[in-house]
């Protein structure tokens, strides 16, 4: 699949398929010619009063005039004062995600730029070239600077670029992959750095990962269901259609249809002396749909960015060149503390329910920990340990960033946004969500197993015989780390949906 850019259409699945899948993206003859009309603007206007970004400074030096035989030098010397950026490098995909995306903007016609400058994006992305762009120095505003300062200086031949995970100067690898190095014109250093693209990009992401991990997250709760013996009728369809919370509803028609002839079920539907399950099992679909809506939301904000023109100043069509604050941060750091707050809560209610799974005088006759010979085995017990610490962790990555501003460039840039933390922050929050996730699967496993001759559901044994393939069943206490990463593995490529799905049962 080519990803074509026009300016307007790109999707979510079109930055996955780039950023990770490694999709070719072309240009649009349309966009071609978008940006070549905006050049002409700007070219014009150069010769005209000053105008901020083609023959002024920048941010706080927005008065200096610059002469035109100094211009393509400001442009220059724009990159490599900005790529200031330290720390540990992002990970390819994110970097890959943001090149996509500033090309996107940059063919919409409102930055000025020629053609060219997105095409040269556009070929690092096809020969596999990515900018060695260190985490931090963004703070959302005006958009990612360093973070793109970093990925525009490899345009210019310079800097660190990696090829197939390995690093090299980046005028080395273009020549190797017989590109050659652009020089800059008036007005395209700002057009490539004024944008919150790495913070889209990183959102982008997120919102597909979330998505994923939230259908596991209902199909991990259905298994405790089974492997604590509780019961499915909170999640009956009329009882859920008295609160019509539209994700409350979704998540609850998964836990229906995943425990759907469920023989562990069946074996204490009638004659069960307990009332009622606790919230961790009761309210599950309640914390789960709030936080597919929370999602929903933040789809929104990202698909709303994604056809959004990002930078400053913007060249209309109508030949003025006006200064904006499209570039600040705000709509996406905002989405990204809220969905952070959202998962973390998925995992609070996950850690819950692993508990009562491990606990002997809630676990309704398993044995404690799940252990095989009680005393000499400790079971699942650090499992839940390790549970314990990434639900705190995801406690304070939940604390807000997009409060936290900080005013820089001698008060001109006095409000910024710090999305680009928030979405780092996010990130993590979702990785440790998906561990989480992993070690209460990996319990309600057992615990299932544990209960036979009772059986669960056709779709949770389906899954259970999966899992088996690569961790095996109850028995005397193993090295146990490996077993939930190889359960981290299955959810990263969403092994338990796809067994669903061809079992017939396609998760909401």
């Amino acid at each position: 699949m080519t990803v074509e850019l026009d300016g307007y259409t790109t999707t979510i699945d079109d930055v996955i398929a780039v950023a990770r899948d490694g999709a070719p993206v072309s240009i649009t003859d349309a966009a071609r010619q978008r940006m070549a009309q905006s050049r002409a603007i700007v070219e014009r206007l150069a010769e005209g009063e000053p105008k901020y970004g083609i023959s002024t400074g920048f941010g706080a030096l927005a008065t200096v005039a610059i002469p035109a035989d100094r211009r393509t030098a400001l442009q220059l010397a724009l990159i490599r004062s900005h790529a200031a950026g330290m720390g540990p490098a992002v990970e390819d995909e994110v970097v890959r995600a943001m090149m996509l995306l500033r090309a996107r903007t940059l063919t919409m016609g409102r930055s000025g730029a020629r053609p060219r400058l997105a095409q040269a994006f556009v070929d690092l992305l096809n020969a596999g070239i990515s900018p060695v762009v260190p985490e931090y120095g963004s703070l959302g505003a005006s958009g990612d600077l360093a973070p793109l300062a970093h990925a525009a200086l490899a345009l210019l031949g310079e800097g660190e670029v990696a090829v197939r995970g390995r690093r090299r100067p980046a005028g080395e690898a273009l020549a190797a992959a017989g590109l050659a190095p652009i020089e800059l014109v008036e007005k395209e250093g700002l057009a490539l750095i004024n944008g919150t693209d790495g913070i889209l990009g990183m959102l982008c992401l997120a919102v597909h990962d979330a998505g994923r991990l939230l259908a596991t997250a209902d199909l991990a709760a259905a298994m405790t269901v089974d492997g604590v013996l509780a019961t499915d009728r909170p999640f009956a369809h009329d009882l859920q259609a008295l609160r019509p919370q539209p994700g409350q509803v979704d998540s609850a028609a998964n836990l229906r249809n995943l425990l759907a002839d469920s023989g562990i079920l069946a074996s204490h539907r009638v004659d069960d002396p307990r009332v009622q399950d606790a919230y961790s099992i009761r309210c599950t679909p309640a914390v789960h749909g709030a936080t597919r809506d929370t999602l929903a939301h933040v789809r929104g904000v990202a698909e709303n960015e994604l056809a959004a023109a990002i930078d400053n100043p913007m060249v209309l069509p109508d030949g003025r060149v006006e200064s904006c604050g499209n570039f600040h941060g705000a709509p996406l750091g905002f989405a990204a503390d809220f969905l952070a707050i959202a998962l973390a809560e998925v995992g609070a209610i996950a850690e819950r329910r692993l508990d009562r799974l491990l606990d002997r005088n809630r676990n309704h006759g398993l044995s404690p920990f799940l252990a095989d010979e009680v005393g000499v085995d400790s079971g699942l017990m650090i499992g839940h340990y390790t549970v314990a610490s990434m639900v705190a962790e995801n406690r304070r990555l939940a604390a807000p960033a997009s409060v936290d501003s900080l005013p820089t460039s001698a008060l001109q840039e006095d409000h910024v946004s710090m999305a680009w933390g928030a979405v780092r922050k996010l990130r993590r929050v979702i990785a440790n969500l998906r561990r989480i996730q992993a070690v209460e699967i990996t319990a309600a496993a057992r615990a299932i197993d544990l209960r036979a001759p009772l059986a669960p559901s056709p779709a949770i044994g389906a899954v259970v015989e999966v899992l088996r393939n690569h961790v095996p069943g109850p028995g005397p206490d193993r090295y146990l780390a490996p077993e939930l990463e190889a359960v981290d593995g299955l959810l990263r490529a969403d092994a338990f949906v796809e067994t669903l799905r061809t079992h017939g049962l396609e998760l909401l």
